[in-house]
């Protein structure tokens, strides 16, 4: 049970890492450059988990880093940002909220994974928490806005169950490194074509991509794939609800913005759905189920009559020591 909830924690840097990635984003890297700061995202990102793995892919992993890297990081962080620009953040928020169902049925269809009960009650917990934070009619959906919501969440969701399928025995560093190369290297063309020539940075943009690269790509990628291989495609996909969880946190404590009763009760049904959904919680129940009676005396199998003394019967001579000579 200890080791499940390590790992439930590790986890959850990715998502509240991602999560924190917006606010920082929005206040100190250009805004006009999405495919470069992808790229830059992702390149430096990659190259440092290389350095410290040392290890550079081996036989199929080469087309298969080009896959998880294309699926993850290169089409997810594109969509990501068109989904961004065409729908209200609600919208976009509410839409991936979605991933952990779509995770798991995934994981049924490409891993035989069963859903369990508990994650699905925890998803449905997880997504109405979400729409109760995030959901209002601010502005209308944009069909093009949810396509591309939609088809980041399917990419992202297919590609997570595709690397705990195929990164059995690899190393989770040099794993994360691979897929974060393959997608940069397939962003930084497709920045040069659209873009042209790459943005000029100051300060605060530099200490911005660092965080955004060294935290919220580097280390989040790592311990999201670490949470994959020891936990069950169900469990992560609904920590993955931390991700607009952390961004009202800090859009209340940094920006200050309000938090009103519909965020809060929204807030704590996320909480309640992905703690519903590890483990632990499984463990818990059956360890409840399995508790005895506390009722019946210790040991029993059924119904325990009174034991009562017996009456000694006065017709029956008493023995003695001399009869038994």
């Amino acid at each position: 049970m200890e080791g499940n909830f390590r790992w439930a924690l590790v986890a959850a840097i990715a998502p509240i890492a991602w999560g924190s990635n917006y606010f920082v984003t929005k206040q100190l890297l250009p805004a006009d450059h999405p495919l470069y700061g992808a790229a830059i995202r992702a390149l430096p990102a990659g190259i440092l988990l290389l350095l410290l793995s040392r290890r550079i892919p081996q036989g199929s992993w080469w087309w298969k880093s080009a896959v998880l890297g294309t699926l993850n990081v290169a089409a997810f962080f594109v969509l990501i940002y068109a989904a961004a620009q065409l729908l209200p953040t609600n919208v976009a928020s509410t839409i991936m909220a979605t991933s952990p169902v779509v995770m798991m049925l995934l994981a049924w269809l490409l891993l035989a994974d069963r859903p369990k009960l508990l994650h699905l009650l925890g998803a449905a917990l997880g997504i109405g928490g979400v729409c109760l934070m995030l959901f209002s009619a601010e502005a209308p959906a944009r069909p093009l806005g949810v396509l591309a919501s939609v088809a980041a969440m399917l990419m992202s969701s297919l590609g997570y169950v595709l690397a705990k399928k195929w990164s059995s025995g690899i190393d989770i560093m040099a794993l994360s490194s691979w897929q974060l190369l393959a997608g940069g290297i397939v962003l930084l063309p497709v920045a040069m074509l659209f873009e042209g020539a790459p943005p000029a940075l100051d300060g605060a943009a530099l200490w911005g991509f660092g965080y955004v690269t060294i935290v919220a790509t580097a280390l989040a990628y790592v311990a999201w794939f670490s949470g994959l291989r020891h936990l069950g495609a169900g469990s992560v996909g609904l920590i993955g609800l931390l991700n607009p969880v952390t961004g009202v946190l800090l859009g209340t404590l940094i920006a200050g913005e309000a938090l009103g009763a519909q965020q809060a009760g929204g807030l704590l049904l996320v909480l309640a759905g992905v703690l519903l959904g590890q483990p632990v919680a499984a463990k818990l129940l059956r360890r409840r189920r399995a508790r005895p009676d506390e009722s019946s005396p210790r040991g029993s199998t059924g119904p325990v009559e009174s034991i009562r003394p017996v009456a000694a019967d006065p017709a029956r001579p008493k023995s003695s020591l001399r009869s038994r000579g």
